[in-house]
């Protein structure tokens, strides 16, 4: 707390400064290369500069604190996140705000802040800011060094799309402010013994830091506490009670009604509080208070919170005589004339009953209705309506005064020819020409500009005279006068019907205060406007500015919205329950408007933060935001750490976060009796007094330690902890009863204080209570009206059991007591309170009291603690003889009372299949409002369990490879089953179902939930609590492998020691916890684990990076069916997950090498790579390589593309591998003789010879020139069932005039489109839905890619070839490598590409009747005969050539198509396989359909229209190669396509399969017939980043 400025002078605490806070002046300073971020604002020092300091000095040992915030892609925090709140920073901490680089605000993105993140003060208004770094392949985030409390808003500023800067969302955070206070000692012994007063809870000379949740607060009034010299005993009794904190209501000099709360001098304080001769000036009398309040702290460990009153002032305030502007008057706020006139007219009326011979009280509905007819028929007199209405007569006149003076202008608005009076007004009113609608400034104050009336007669009726133009105008202002009657009718009948209510309650209703005689002094209702009196001071004022509104409240209104401003209409339909003494204060829209009222309001907040440790807002829902705000920051200047507690009553706890997150609420005051029934009462106590459950895993599972490099740039890199923000809730300030609120007698009964007070004082917040609810006050306290003194007496009350629960609820605080547990049951409510380190805790059995006149105990199951120990500390119940008061003249006394210690109560030990626990059941006696107290142990838990947990894990998981990793992080049931000999499949658990895995990823899915929400509901934690199956299968399984991967025994060990203590010492309820801790540590590790063996590109990238890099992990194991060598069961790629697990369907040739770069290359797994690639180049026959490579025992050849897809990856390879080029001298076994032979892969004749690898890419190229045409081996059913004969027949050939290589037939499918027609219904068996013969693109891009290669590797010496024998023109001879490279180079736009413009036609190989779309590359080039127009289709395939051999292509053609294509194609995980325009597009795939649609029956549309994933990386990658060749400016570009994978970022973050689909169906929909997580769908987005990486790192 910093100390009172300028002691002995109160009124030196000014604040101008404060004032031009209040200006909206945005002033961001520049970052000065020259001078370090945090040099510039160092003088003077503050408590952020202080944590600069500290983060560039410090050497300690531990850990820095690190909390994450992750933004979205608008730059705001998602809505779970839209308030976030954060600790005190007793010691420095650092926010770090993260954003996923792609997202539109990382482009030029600056961080804007008015957090002080360079140092200095805090001013609302003044900005720094900091720019995003700009590297898109790494993580995006910005470190705050936070040290000072306080509320910040920071936003980021981004270049938009259209070149213009935008700023993204606004978010806030809230730092809690920093109380101390003097340490106590135990209130219980270490036998758990209450120690008598002076014995326990003892003042020491020690300050600790004070939790929020450690508050304990008590109300006392100062009016009813005597001077300051008399308030000694008072902080004693409160000390004694365990309070730390005293909440007065406001201290500052009264106005006449006497309230608190209607203050007459801010500046002063009350004279009360002050001897009779007190003859002291303000500011001795400030400086007494500070005294008094500094002995309260030092003396009796009492810190202080005051009432701070912004938003009325005593309706005698003197200084409004001089200032009534201040006020809401008519002069500001001319709307509310006819509202003065309405009360003047009330109170003439209150003073003219008797003389009208009218009831002057309310005693039977018949004198209400009397007196309100009488009233009714007054207002009628007044003529109110002539405030809504246009004056008729003066508005002719103004027509014909403006015909007479010509110059009209023509009318603008809509055509108004020939329409009538009715059509006119309707048209004049719509356009807003009636002025002053609603401004009831005057009477007729409403009308229309004269010449704008005559502008619009003229447009409709041009031909008429004046005379009958000015007659026009009278019908039309008749028209526009109708709704003004109609709305001064309902107004009017609003205020009468609410004049009535308020006069029934306040005269005539029970419950009301039965006013009695009415008159002008005692007006009927409450007067609405204070009149200042008419004197010298006053004179100068327009007598319409001395009638003031009087402040007061709405039900249900909007609290964004001032119910004095216009269009407001609230003062004259009566609408507010107003407090006659008090004045409502106008402060406009800033200092600007008001000058003195601002200065005099930031001087008192000013005074009372240099005083006090806290502020209550009083009245804070309806303070204007723009108020509390620069009032609140200009408090912060002089107390940093002000606490800031208000009651809002907005409706609505998004309205609650909007007014907390903008002012900077430490806590939201809530209330326990709002509840009406104990259930009620116990959601209000979860919701409220539990932060967390008991057995909750966030804090234990979700923080991850991590680097921190110093915030400022300057000090030492230190280890952190980083633990990521969930969002938060307000914080609570639970009060059992607030001061202004109904006693427990009257609102339930007067035993339930001592229930309600000790589960309030339990909860886990900061909590608050009043002096009269622990001295059992029968009824609600007269803040007014009642003049007596608080009695000081021990006897009766619930103050002693107060005492201990106090205490102990501060050290629970202090001690983190951070999880509980509440249970309702009957009219029984028990909180238990745990540490979850050492599981010590505290359980609180309560028995309400909501009716009065109960005496029995009631019913509770025995309350079972399962392996815990319950020692009783105490028992208490109370008995009130009597709820009559106690009417003392001078004294406040409380009903008198007895309170009974009960008997120990011995918990009872039991047991069963769970193993041993203590029941604690309710005593006999235990009537309504009793409470129990036991401290409870949990048993035979290590309390080191949370770090036993994770100890040991990195050197269990640091010997494991990526196959023991795929063990272990991976393995579908297809897999685990074929691995496992069928032994072991997925863990399946009741209510979830199987899990996708039965590696960890397979746990982690459904417990990232978990362990973020701590859903301790959810159904893998029921199963949990109910056994030990899920930890014995973790190790078990992984035990059962190790005879095939003896790696996987230290962490089976591992698993297995872990789970053993678990399953043996921790109770079935913590068993989530725990099993959550050890599984979550072992998957860091094991993703560590992968990362460490991964490249720089993957190690140093970005969390998606990662995750892709991880699927790597995902689809590369070791299944026995499956394997690179059919002798032995090597590891393979898996095609995609879980179709494709095992067997013959795992690994497909084409799959695999359109994964392999981005799996294995740009992870730096080349190992991996390689045996692929050698595997699949033993098998090369008919110059192809198969398609199924079934363990190379029964591949099949019927795949067109997939050599071609080999031999770039083995360019690659050269290219990205080690020592790369060394491959192409590996010897190759070849599984098949050299003339094409089928024999079984044991057969002597296989493997009998061997090739290098470059010899077997000669032979493909070779075979190829000279053509292929072979019948698969096995044609028939037996090797496909769907396909007609014909479709076994493979044909390829090179046309040697433009070097492509045609393929294929309609009755085959030889490219990744391979869908062949399955449905006999719908006549489509045997037909293949995209046969793709001729010259598909891709095959086109990767033929010449090789060509291109080969011919540098040649002319390099480094290849032992020089190109290929063919027949060309019928001549038999040698075809270079580069003379085919410029054969496709001078052929490839003449044949693929389709103008724009169709007079380009003649220049293209095109048939112009079936293009469909122009500026885009075919398909396919010479498809059959029929089926031509199949070549013009847009796919996505030419994008795959262009990455491989951009050469081929125009770049500004190229440019467009991709830009059509990303217009057309791009869906939100994938590409469209075909044009959605296409008469053929189909979009949804259901292999299922069993329809005669012969489009989509059996799902021939699989490649028709839906969306495949793997097509997107190429597309990225072209987009990207083509922008960067036309010279367009990469940031954009990179932000823009890295904007594209926000949808596949978030699938892979939030899919529990951990991968990107096979495909989606239209618009991204999920398809059930696709694999959850396909190889190539992960690959090629690596392949992208890893372009970006390479870009931005040679940047």
């Amino acid at each position: 707390m910093s100390q009172f400025q300028a002691e002995g002078a109160a009124a030196s605490v000014q604040s101008n400064g404060a004032v031009k806070k209040g200006l909206m002046r945005v002033d961001i300073p520049k970052h000065d290369p020259n001078v370090h971020d945090t040099e510039a604002l160092r003088t003077p020092k503050t408590p952020q500069n202080e944590g600069l300091i500290w983060f560039e000095s410090y050497s300690g040992t531990e850990p820095v604190q690190v909390y994450e915030l992750p933004l979205e892609a608008d730059g705001g925090p998602n809505k779970d996140r839209a308030y976030t709140r954060l600790p005190p920073p007793a010691t420095p901490y650092i926010l770090r705000i993260s954003l996923e680089a792609g997202t539109p605000v990382s482009k030029g993105g600056v961080l804007k802040t008015n957090f002080p993140l360079y140092g200095g003060a805090f001013e609302r208004s003044k900005f720094v800011e900091k720019t995003l770094p700009s590297d898109l392949s790494k993580p995006i985030q910005i470190d705050l060094p936070i040290s000072s409390a306080g509320v910040f808003v920071y936003w980021i500023e981004y270049d938009a799309s259209d070149g213009t800067r935008a700023k993204g969302r606004e978010g806030y955070f809230n730092v809690d402010p920093v109380l101390r206070t003097i340490k106590r000692t135990p209130i219980l012994d270490k036998t758990h013994k209450v120690l008598p007063p002076g014995e326990g809870a003892k003042l020491t000379n020690e300050v600790t830091h004070l939790p929020l949740d450690g508050l304990s607060i008590i109300t006392l009034v100062s009016k009813w506490m005597g001077t300051l010299e008399d308030w000694k005993p008072f902080y004693k009794e409160a000390s004694d009670r365990g309070y730390n904190m005293v909440h007065y209501t406001p201290l500052q000099q009264r106005g006449q009604s006497m309230s608190p709360y209607s203050i007459a001098d801010q500046m002063a304080y009350d004279r009360e509080l002050f001897d009779k001769d007190y003859k002291g000036s303000k500011e001795d009398g400030a400086l007494a208070v500070f005294h008094t309040l500094k002995m309260a702290r030092e003396e009796y460990g009492l810190t202080s919170l005051t009432d701070v009153v912004l938003n009325h002032t005593a309706d005698n305030s003197p200084w409004l005589q001089e200032h009534p502007e201040a006020g809401f008057n008519p002069v500001n706020s001319p709307h509310l004339t006819i509202a003065v006139e309405i009360d003047d007219a009330m109170i003439e009326f209150s003073g003219s009953l008797e003389a009208n011979d009218l009831p002057t009280e309310v005693k039977s509905e018949a004198d209400l209705n009397t007196i309100m007819g009488a009233f009714e028929e007054l207002l009628k007199s007044r003529n109110l309506w002539q405030y809504y209405v246009l004056d008729v007569t003066k508005e002719k006149l103004a027509v014909r005064e403006a015909l007479t003076a010509g110059e009209i202008p023509a009318w603008s608005g809509p055509s108004l020819s020939g329409k009538s009076a009715v059509e006119i007004a309707k048209t004049l009113r719509s356009e807003g020409k009636v002025q002053n609608l609603g401004a009831f400034s005057s009477r007729f104050c409403v009308y229309v500009d004269p010449k704008v009336a005559v502008s619009a007669l003229k447009a409709a009726h041009p031909d008429k005279d004046d005379g009958h133009l000015c007659e026009e105008w009278a019908e039309v202002v008749n028209v526009l006068n109708v709704p003004q009657y109609e709305e001064c009718n309902e107004d009017i009948k609003v205020a009468l019907d609410n004049i009535r209510n308020r006069v029934k309650y306040i005269r005539l209703d029970e419950n009301g205060p039965k006013l009695g005689q009415i008159s002008v002094n005692r007006p009927l209702v409450e007067t609405y406007f204070t009149r200042l009196p008419q004197n010298a001071t006053t004179a100068k004022h327009d007598p319409r500015s001395l009638s003031l509104a009087n402040n007061g409240w709405i039900w249900a209104a909007n609290p964004l919205e001032n119910f004095a401003e216009r269009p407001s209409k609230a003062y004259l339909r009566r609408e507010v329950i107003v407090w006659s003494d008090c004045v409502k204060l106008n402060y406009g829209r800033g200092p600007e408007d008001n000058p003195w009222l601002w200065k005099h309001i930031t001087d008192y907040v000013t005074l009372l933060a240099g005083t006090f440790d806290g502020f209550r807002i009083d009245n804070c829902h309806s303070t204007p935001l723009h108020v509390g705000c620069t009032l609140l920051d200009a408090a912060r200047v002089v107390n940093p750490d002000l606490y800031i507690c208000a009651e809002l009553f907005t409706g609505s706890e998004e309205m609650d976060v909007r007014f907390v997150s903008r002012l900077g609420i430490s806590s939201l005051i809530r209330e326990a009796y709002n509840a009406g029934d104990p259930k009620e009462m116990s959601r209000l106590l979860y919701r409220h007094g539990v932060q967390k459950p008991i057995g909750s895993m966030d804090g234990a599972c979700m923080t991850s330690p991590t680097e921190i490099p110093p915030p400022t740039g300057k000090g030492p890199t230190r280890p952190g902890i980083v633990t990521p923000l969930q969002g938060s809730v307000p914080h609570a300030l639970f009060f059992d009863l607030t001061h202004d609120n109904e006693s427990p007698l009257h609102k339930r009964s007067a035993e339930d204080a001592l229930s309600t007070g000790g589960l309030i004082a339990f909860s886990s917040c900061a909590v608050g209570s009043v002096k009269g609810f622990d001295d059992l006050y029968p009824k609600l306290l007269d803040l007014v009206g009642e003049n007596r003194r608080y009695e000081l007496s021990e006897k009766g009350g619930i103050g002693s059991v107060k005492r201990i629960l106090n205490d102990l609820h501060t050290e629970m605080a202090l001690e983190g007591f951070s999880e509980a547990h509440v249970h309702q049951e009957n009219d029984y409510i028990v909180i238990h309170r745990v540490e979850p380190k050492t599981q010590r805790g505290y359980i609180l059995v309560a028995h309400t009291a909501f009716q009065k006149g109960g005496k029995d105990a009631g019913y509770i199951t025995p309350i079972r603690l399962r392996r815990t120990k319950a020692k009783f500390i105490f028992g208490a119940s109370i008995e009130i003889p009597s709820y009559e008061n106690c009417k003392d003249p001078n004294l406040i006394k409380g009903l008198e009372s007895e309170l009974s210690l009960l008997p120990p109560v011995s918990a009872q030990d039991g047991s069963d299949g769970d193993g041993p626990y203590q029941e604690i059941a309710i005593p006999s006696h235990f009537p309504p409002g009793s409470v129990m107290l036991f401290a409870t142990q949990l048993e035979g838990l290590d309390p080191r369990m949370d770090d036993l947990c994770k100890e040991g894990v990195e050197e269990a998981f640091a010997g494991l490879d990526l196959m023991d990793l795929n063990v272990i992080l991976y393995r579908c049931e297809g897999e685990e089953r074929d691995a496992t000999d069928g032994v072991i499949g997925a863990y399946d658990v009741p209510g979830l179902g199987k899990q996708v895995y039965c590696g960890l990823q397979g746990w982690m899915a459904p417990l990232k939930h978990v362990m973020q929400y701590n859903d301790l509901g959810h159904p893998l934690c029921a199963h949990l609590r109910s056994g030990s199956w899920a930890m014995d299968y973790i190790h078990s399984r992984l035990e059962k492998q190790i005879g095939d991967m003896p790696n996987l025994a230290i962490p089976a060990k591992w698993f297995k020691e872990r789970f053993e203590p678990i399953k043996t010492s921790v109770p079935s309820f913590l068993r989530p916890k725990y099993f959550a801790i050890v599984v979550s540590t072992a998957y860091k590790a094991a993703r560590r684990a992968v990362i460490e063996q991964s490249s720089d590109f993957i190690a140093s990238g970005h969390s998606f990076t990662q995750d892709l890099a991880l699927s790597s992990v995902q689809m590369y194991g070791l299944v026995k069916s499956a394997s690179l060598d059919p002798g032995k069961v090597v590891p393979s790629l898996a095609a995609g997950l879980p179709h494709f697990t095992a067997g013959w369907a795992r690994t497909w040739g084409r799959d695999v090498f359109i994964s392999l770069r981005g799996l294995f290359l740009t992870t730096g797994n080349y190992t991996a790579a390689k045996q692929h690639i050698l595997a699949f180049s033993s098998t090369l026959k008919h110059g192809l390589i198969p398609n199924l490579l079934d363990s190379v025992r029964n591949p099949r050849y019927n795949s067109r593309d997939s050599p071609w897809w080999m031999l770039q990856n083995i360019q690659d390879y050269t290219l990205m591998a080690p020592d790369g080029l060394s491959i192409l001298s590996e010897e190759v076994k070849r599984r098949f003789p050299k003339d094409d032979t089928w024999v079984p892969w044991d057969d002597p004749a296989a493997y009998s010879y061997s090739n290098t690898v470059a010899e077997i890419i000669q032979e493909v190229l070779q075979r190829h020139a000279s053509g292929i045409s072979f019948r698969e081996h096995n044609a028939g059913p037996n090797l496909d069932m769907q396909m007609k004969d014909e479709g076994f027949q493979i044909d390829i050939r090179v046309d040697w005039k433009t070097g492509l290589i045609h393929g294929g037939s309609e009755h085959n499918c030889g490219t990744w489109m391979d869908k062949m027609g399955e449905s006999e219904k719908a006549g489509t068996k045997g037909k293949p839905g995209t046969p793709r013969d001729g010259s598909p693109v891709e095959i086109t891009g990767l033929l010449k890619s090789t060509l291109r290669w080969l011919s540098e590797l040649s002319q390099a010496g480094k290849f032992p070839f020089k190109g290929v024998e063919a027949t060309v023109d019928g001549e038999c001879r040698l075809v270079t490598y580069k003379e085919w490279d410029d054969l496709l180079q001078a052929s490839f736009e003449f044949n693929y590409y389709v103008p724009l413009d169709p007079a380009e036609d003649a220049s293209y190989n095109i048939i112009p009747s079936v293009v469909n779309r122009r500026g885009i590359y075919k398909d396919v080039v010479g498809s059959g005969p029929g089926r031509e127009w199949s070549d013009y289709q847009l796919r996505p395939n030419f994008p795959i050539a262009m990455v491989v051999a951009p050469e081929l292509f125009d770049v500004k053609h190229a440019l467009a198509a991709l830009q059509l294509t990303d217009n057309t194609l791009r869906a939100p995980l994938g590409m469209k396989t075909l044009d959605p325009n296409d008469l053929q597009y189909r979009g949804n795939y259901d292999n299922s359909n069993d329809s005669t649609d012969a489009h989509i029956a059996k799902g021939l549309n699989y490649h028709q229209g839906p969306e495949w994933g793997w097509p997107l990386g190429y597309f990225l990658r072209a987009y990207l190669y083509f922008e960067k060749a036309n010279g367009t400016p990469l940031d954009e570009t990179l932000h823009h396509l890295l904007n594209i994978l926000l949808p596949s970022r978030h699938h892979i973050r939030d899919d529990p399969w951990a991968g990107l689909p096979e495909l989606t169906n239209e618009n991204g929909a999920y398809c059930h017939d696709s694999c959850r997580t396909q190889a190539w769908s992960n690959s090629t987005l690596l392949d992208f980043l890893h372009d970006v990486h390479h870009l931005s790192t040679h940047q």
